[in-house]
């Protein structure tokens, strides 16, 4: 039985189209959605002696932009389905296998980018990190997005 679902966006168009895809699937098993966002910390190198240091106000513009983003999406929902937003700080994969686990999470729905080549290699891809560590099945999504008919609005 899928209870609880999340699904990681990142505001892309790729993302918002997971979670319509999402709002379908929750809509059929008739379970909660969790919407998570990842703010990645921005670390700049100081020097050799020092180290990695982070930039936090950058951050706290970003989490109020993500604020108003989640309203808006929420706010596109059907309202019989009970949503909850989340916003992290942190590397995206572990922040999203993590909150699985908090939030017994049954399914994560997230999309690929389709990245290839070297754009792969130099930035990985955090659906891949999510599939090998996840504490439950990911079902990942690319474009064009097959099997349940979502209302494209």
């Amino acid at each position: 039985m899928i209870k609880n679902i999340l699904v990681p966006i990142d505001f892309s168009d790729y993302s918002k189209n997971a979670l319509k895809y999402a709002v379908e699937f929750a809509k059929t098993f008739t379970a909660k959605l969790y919407l998570i966002y990842v703010v990645e910390p921005m670390i700049y190198p100081a020097d050799f002696s020092m180290g990695q240091i982070a930039i936090p106000s950058t951050d706290i513009d970003i989490q109020s932009r993500a604020e108003e983003e989640f309203k808006k999406l929420t706010n596109e929902i059907d309202k019989s389905l009970q949503v909850e937003t989340i916003i992290k700080t942190g590397k995206p994969f572990v922040e999203i296998n993590e909150t699985a686990l908090e939030k017994d999470i049954d399914l994560i729905i997230i999309a690929t980018h389709g990245h290839t080549g070297v754009e792969h290699l130099l930035f990985g891809s955090t659906a891949e990190k999510v599939v090998r560590k996840a504490p439950c099945p990911v079902l990942t999504l690319r474009e064009p997005i097959k099997g349940f008919v979502y209302k494209n609005e």
